[in-house]
């Protein structure tokens, strides 16, 4: 297995075991400074709002959160996979979640400089929202509502940060 290929892969790790741990600085300190991220519930991310993002949900977790990184995968030029599952509660609501997520990265100098994380948002919503909200995951609503929220936090976030 050539280097980077063994070092990306133990980047990913060393990721869902911060994650896994509630330290959202160990997380931020695997991306380079200006790595982007994306998902359904937050979007697009850059300018270290990523690392900010990852920094405020651990600074949040209720204490429960378990993360199981289920597949990893890093490829000769700088790309990797990961398919990982979250089990944590939803501190807004106290309502429980399982999240089944597919990341995908891009890796240079030894950092991510991007990832982007796919999940079933309507599924996400259902489950931490409730039934009504998550209804209207048959809409473009969810998301836009989800992303409205998230970036007002992260916002608020930062600002105290």
């Amino acid at each position: 297995m050539p280097e980077d290929v063994a070092a990306n892969e133990a980047l990913i790790e060393r990721l869902y075991a911060a994650m896994n741990d509630g330290d959202g600085d160990a997380m931020a300190a695997c991306y380079a400074p200006d790595a982007t991220f994306e998902d359904p519930a937050f979007g697009h991310l850059e300018d270290g709002r990523g690392q900010a993002m990852w920094r405020m949900l651990c600074s949040r977790a209720g204490g429960d959160l378990e993360v199981t990184l289920v597949e990893r995968r890093a490829e000769p030029g700088g790309t990797g996979t990961a398919h990982w599952l979250a089990d944590y509660t939803f501190t807004e609501t106290g309502r429980k979640v399982h999240n089944d997520v597919h990341a995908s990265f891009i890796f240079r100098d030894g950092l991510i400089a991007a990832h982007r994380d796919r999940f079933d948002l309507r599924v996400w919503g259902g489950q931490a929202l409730g039934p009504i909200p998550g209804l209207l995951g048959y809409t473009p609503l969810l998301g836009l509502m989800v992303r409205r929220r998230t970036a007002g936090s992260l916002a608020g976030f930062m600002a105290k940060d």
